[in-house]
């Protein structure tokens, strides 16, 4: 990814940076971002900023204070990530495709929207999907993590990728936005989604903290299908642990939240972070985290 912001100079390495959203408090991105800027020898306040059922003219005066307030730029993730699209002064084209933003960088006062996760769920897949041309994936969720991770299945080359929401609305909407890119096909259930399917991801927050349903039914999981989980609060979701009973290999939200906090960061920033260094980050946070919940 090429860096969106101006270069740094050695004495201009300082970076304040932030997500919106809610719920937040569990967030991993505050460790990754200045774990990452500590490596490169600079430092980064990354602010967790949990605003909860803001409305159109609220997410615009926090981001007008984004703006004056001297941030490098903001992650914004669920439930506002296509909520802040046509608040901003720019897309990329990445981000006006999918209609979904996930990073808001500040460049000369103004507010440019980007797409991480579809850039992160690309490099976090490449194990995963060993051959395109033969790939049949089922996308749980069509909201903004779900198209961010349909666009990437695209611009992999998957043969063919089932959307199931129950929102039939923006399944029917992400389908065409992805056509023009690859194969998608609306499905009507998760059971349509699944049949024949090679590979599934859960896009959708089912499965997340508090939450611990599970997008797809334990009898549609098998040995000969892959699982991917967007969500990582808890890292090993239900879903995730049926599937691996099955003897079906998996992918936790571990990867593409590195990956694409990576690429935030260097949009922010002007600078290449270590992935490795996030990850060591995330790992901590994760250890910390579930050493609580055992010593409860």
């Amino acid at each position: 990814m090429s860096p969106a912001a101006r270069p740094i100079a050695p004495a201009d390495r300082r970076f304040l940076t932030g997500l919106i959203g809610a719920p937040i408090a569990h967030s991993a991105s505050p460790a990754m971002h200045e774990r990452a800027a500590e490596a490169l020898g600079a430092h980064c306040h990354y602010q967790l900023i949990e605003v909860a059922g803001a409305d159109r003219q609220e997410l615009r005066l926090l981001l007008d204070g984004v703006r004056r307030l001297g941030f490098a730029g903001v992650n914004v993730t669920f439930p506002y990530k296509e909520a802040v699209v046509s608040l901003l002064d720019e897309l990329s084209p990445g981000a006006r495709a999918i209609g979904a933003v996930n990073t808001v960088v500040v460049r000369d006062g103004r507010l440019i929207g980007y797409n991480t996760d579809t850039t992160g769920f690309a490099r976090a897949i490449t194990d995963l999907v060993r051959d395109p041309a033969q790939s049949r994936v089922a996308v749980i969720g069509a909201g903004g993590v779900g198209k961010a991770i349909a666009f990437a299945l695209a611009e992999t080359g998957v043969s063919e990728i089932r959307i199931f929401d129950t929102d039939r609305a923006k399944t029917t909407q992400l389908v065409g936005q992805i056509e023009s890119r690859g194969s998608a096909k609306i499905a009507g259930s998760v059971e349509e989604a699944m049949r024949g399917a090679t590979g599934v991801v859960n896009g959708s927050p089912v499965g997340m903290l508090p939450n611990r349903g599970t997008p797809v039914p334990d009898a549609l999981l098998h040995k000969n299908i892959w699982v991917a989980d967007a969500v990582y609060t808890p890292l090993w979701t239900p879903l995730l642990n049926a599937a691996k009973a099955k003897g079906a290999a998996v992918m936790t939200g571990r990867e593409l939240a590195i990956y694409q906090a990576a690429d935030a960061f260097e949009l922010f920033t002007g600078l290449k972070p270590s992935a490795v260094e996030m990850g060591n980050a995330f790992d901590a946070v994760m250890a910390k985290r579930y050493a609580n919940v055992n010593a409860a």
